[in-house]
């Protein structure tokens, strides 16, 4: 009977979370900055560019393993990145994580640092029969936040301060599945993506003598984007003697159109001393139109001691010379061809029999990546690389766990006058495992 009751009370919490991130989501419209509630979150200039920072949706696992995906299952944890590893679920599993990461910013001789405090993931993955699985998941995309100012001398209306501010961001909500025959498993997520971006500029005059009869111009960039979106998966494993097993993966989430509802705001100011004049000198609003989301693959190797441990290799890319918008020029401004990323990490678990001593059945992870972004500004490529490492916590008596993960990296260079991010993100994830769909064998 208490089963039951934290069945659906798991249940209950997976859907009302999802649907409290979707209302902090459409928040990021306000036009007020000041008061928005993503006021306070890590001011990432390279954010500005596309749709923004590429979000990490992986669960505190895979995180603290450098983000092996491709080959990577086990029967107790979801890995919603590569879809095939559902039917290997052996419980119903609900997940859900935390993240909370500082940025320092180094250029010029000068640096800041700021961070934020986020939802991470949630999963809830369920086991189908000895053979097949499903997962039901919300995952972050990317996320946009900016605030940067600059000054311009000698313009026609005397020294100007401009100002850069944006925010917003994607999100993925979908259903996946698989089925496993003779050791290979193919599986799918099919879903929504969804989300919002806001960019202003503005140009304001800063000299006293020219305040009663200055020009203020504000142009504004509204996108609305939403539509289904799927990515497949397979993964292939074979026992290599009674103790140790090979597995090899990968996933494609081929060319997709999703649509982009464009606006566009330009107005001017007029301040004649006692009387602050706004008028919209031109606007576009609700232009529709398809946002072109690049042609992804990932393909990974993965050897294991059963309940011991598992080292892998993974290798990603990206097609980003796809990426396009038929509405909004800006967004593909500033994109590579193509990034990639290639990332090795293990986990190692002491003696997960040993019920006499907690630490031996303590699972230990590491792991490092090294590729370059999807941006280029200026032409520049942007290198990202970083090690992480993470443990997985067992409850006593229990097959869930408390999940730590930590990621230290970097990304970009301070060549050609560009800006270099110290990045430190500790991602704190549950999950809680137990049997459902099972019939009574005693009533």
């Amino acid at each position: 009977m208490l089963h039951s009751h934290v069945k659906y009370l798991v249940l209950l919490l997976f859907i009302t979370g999802g649907a409290r991130i979707y209302a902090q989501t459409t928040t990021a419209s306000s036009t007020d900055n000041s008061s928005s509630p993503l006021a306070e979150r890590e001011n990432d200039p390279y954010s500005k560019f596309g749709i923004g920072e590429l979000w990490n949706g992986n669960n505190t696992v895979l995180r603290g393993m450098g983000n092996i995906t491709s080959a990577f299952e086990n029967p107790y944890e979801v890995n919603s990145d590569n879809p095939a590893s559902y039917s290997f679920l052996q419980r119903t599993t609900f997940e859900a994580g935390a993240v909370g990461s500082t940025r320092t910013i180094s250029s010029g001789g000068q640096a800041y640092t700021t961070g934020t405090f986020t939802l991470a993931y949630l999963n809830l993955g369920i086991p189908l029969n000895k053979n097949a699985g499903m997962c039901l998941g919300f995952r972050p995309y990317s996320r946009t936040y900016y605030n940067l100012q600059d000054t311009v001398t000698n313009s026609p209306i005397g020294n100007v301060a401009r100002s850069y501010n944006g925010f917003g961001g994607m999100n993925y909500a979908y259903v996946g599945a698989a089925a496993k025959f003779n050791g290979l498993s193919l599986g799918f997520n099919f879903g929504y993506m969804f989300g919002n971006f806001e960019s202003s500029t503005a140009s304001i005059p800063i000299d006293s003598a020219v305040t009663n009869v200055a020009y203020v111009g504000q142009y504004s960039n509204y996108n609305r984007i939403g539509g289904l979106y799927w990515k497949g998966g397979f993964m292939y494993e074979r026992t290599i003697d009674s103790d140790y097993t090979f597995r090899i993966g990968g996933t494609v989430t081929i060319q997709q159109n999703i649509t982009d509802r464009h606006s566009v705001y330009q107005i001017s100011s007029y301040n004649f001393g006692d009387t602050l004049v706004h008028d919209t000198a031109s606007s576009t609003v609700n232009e529709k139109g398809n946002l072109t989301l690049p042609l992804t693959y990932s393909l990974g190797v993965m050897i294991g001691k059963n309940d011991k441990w598992d080292v892998g290799l993974d290798f990603t890319a990206t097609q980003w010379s796809q990426f396009h918008s038929s509405v909004d020029t800006t967004l593909y401004s500033g994109i590579a061809s193509q990034s990639y990323k290639m990332s090795l990490g293990g986990e190692l678990t002491p003696n997960i029999n040993n019920i006499r001593n907690y630490f031996s059945r303590v699972t230990y992870r590491l792991g490092l990546y090294y590729g370059t972004d999807y941006i280029v500004p200026g032409g520049t490529s942007l290198p990202v690389y970083g090690i992480t490492g993470g443990a997985s916590l067992p409850f006593r008596r229990s097959l869930s766990h408390l999940h730590v993960a930590l990621d230290v990296g970097r990304l970009g260079t301070t060549a050609n006058n560009l800006a270099q991010e110290t990045y430190v993100r500790f991602t704190l994830g549950l999950s809680f495992n137990d049997k459902w769909f099972i019939p009574r064998k005693y009533d």
